[in-house]
């Protein structure tokens, strides 16, 4: 099962205090499903937690008789979508009815009287993603929408969701295949509306997914820096030895001062050293700074000698 339909499943569990928020609840299922008019009532849906909560709610809530019907998505699959709908246009036109809303209105928009509590504006939200609403996989991203397909009905949540404080200024809004996608993306802001709507471990779930990929990128960036370190180490070394040998194939070490050579021995004995351990095992231990102005001394000292071999 997908973390979107788990988070559905969850938000079916949530509990509905008292009448108002049943209201709010059934409500926001029929304003965003398929088809919400006086003449036709219907949702389709691939959650079958939805489909059942979507039908169990709107038949209590309305005494509306209810048909359910199931399509195979794909052929050998298990894929199944729920078309849920009222097949009495009396009731269909009773319902629309019942929630405020006028055949004579020239657009679908959210009849504010059906939440005006403030406890209802969460349970109205939860019946809207549960009909029309994604979220993305914690693990690939952060990604929570509603498609509505019809635009001031968009207009109209966008505008609910920033009454509920938690998001800065409002959704982000989009069109796609011709419905309009009112969406979030920073998961802080996504977690708290999966908890406000009715989902906690979804959101905890999100939360320890972040947490987990953050630390997973900071070892990675640490890795990486050490490897690029250990890389630039590597090709530091293997330049001074080259000076080094040069040294002593041209001149021998004795050629150089005694610091220089005591250095110069103890680098060719270690080439994995970096700068510091160089610098502490010196018999008179420098800084980093001093073993590399030291080595820079000496790969100065070999680009200053002829390649001849002295007689």
């Amino acid at each position: 099962m997908s973390f979107s339909k788990d988070t559905k499943k969850e938000l079916c569990t949530a509990p509905i205090d008292g009448d108002d928020q049943m209201r709010a609840v059934t409500y926001g299922m029929a304003l965003f499903s398929k088809s919400f008019s006086a003449s036709r009532i219907a949702l389709t849906t691939e959650c079958h937690d939805a489909a059942a909560f979507y039908s169990e709610c709107i038949s209590s809530f309305t005494s509306a008789i209810v048909d359910t019907n199931v399509t195979l998505t794909r052929k050998g699959g298990d894929g199944r979508m729920y078309n849920i709908n009222i097949p009495d246009t009396g009731d269909c036109e009773r319902i629309f009815e019942l929630f405020g809303h006028s055949r004579d209105a020239l657009n679908l928009r959210v009849n504010r009287s059906n939440i005006d509590e403030e406890d209802c504006l969460a349970p109205f939200l939860r019946g809207a993603f549960l009909v029309c609403g994604n979220v993305t996989d914690p693990e690939k991203d952060y990604h929570l929408e509603f498609s509505v397909t019809h635009m001031k009905l968009a207009a109209d949540l966008s505008r609910v969701i920033s009454e509920t404080g938690l998001v800065k200024g409002e959704p982000g809004s989009v069109r796609r295949k011709g419905s309009y996608i009112v969406y979030i993306k920073e998961s802080d802001t996504i977690a708290d509306m999966l908890t406000y709507m009715g989902a906690p471990m979804s959101a905890l779930e999100i939360m320890q997914r972040r947490i987990y990929k953050s630390v997973r990128n900071k070892v990675n960036r640490q890795i990486n820096s050490e490897t690029a370190n250990s890389n630039k180490t590597a090709l530091a070394s293997a330049k001074q030895v080259a000076a080094i040998r040069k040294i002593e194939k041209l001149r021998g070490l004795e050629y150089l001062s005694d610091d220089l050579r005591e250095l110069a021995a103890l680098r060719l004995e270690n080439p994995e050293y970096n700068l510091r351990e160089l610098g502490e095992a010196l018999s008179s231990p420098i800084s980093r700074s001093g073993v590399n102005h030291r080595l820079m001394r000496i790969i100065e000292i070999a680009n200053g000698l002829s390649d001849q071999v002295q007689p």
